[in-house]
């Protein structure tokens, strides 16, 4: 297994999964490039002493996934869904800790869809907070 490591989180990736990192963005691809895990960080000011409210955040944001289910990765929680879109199948989740907001994506064909869940499920439960959050 490899470790991809952020500021915010880790997590480990199988090595047959190639890892590009763009920005604040992280894309997770397996070796058929079937699908991509993409995986953005947003951090919130420490004067933001409100809770993330997460369900309304979803559904807000991603206004296309009629149903959401909660969801735990790891050391985050939150909620996930999924929709189709043209030629594509794709899952969404929002998670959060403190500060710290995931916003993951899963993107393969429709004819693709399922195959690499139970990957990516896995990918995701290894999720751990960083140096930066692990202390707040």
């Amino acid at each position: 297994m490899n470790i991809v490591e952020t500021e915010f989180w880790c997590l480990m990736v199988p090595p047959e999964w190639l890892v590009e990192q763009r920005d604040d963005i992280v894309c997770i691809v397996d070796q058929d490039h079937i699908g991509e895990l993409a995986i953005t960080t947003l951090v919130r000011e420490e004067s933001q002493q409100d809770p993330i409210e997460i369900d309304r955040l979803a559904s807000a944001e991603s206004p296309e996934i009629y149903q959401w289910v909660r969801a735990t990765c790891g050391a985050f929680s939150g909620v996930t869904g999924h929709f189709e879109e043209e030629e594509n199948a794709v899952k969404e989740w929002y998670l959060s800790y403190g500060a710290a907001l995931l916003y993951v994506t899963y993107i393969c064909d429709k004819e693709d869809a399922g195959m690499d869940e139970a990957a990516v499920d896995e990918i995701l439960s290894t999720l751990v907070l960083g140096d930066a959050i692990s202390d707040s």
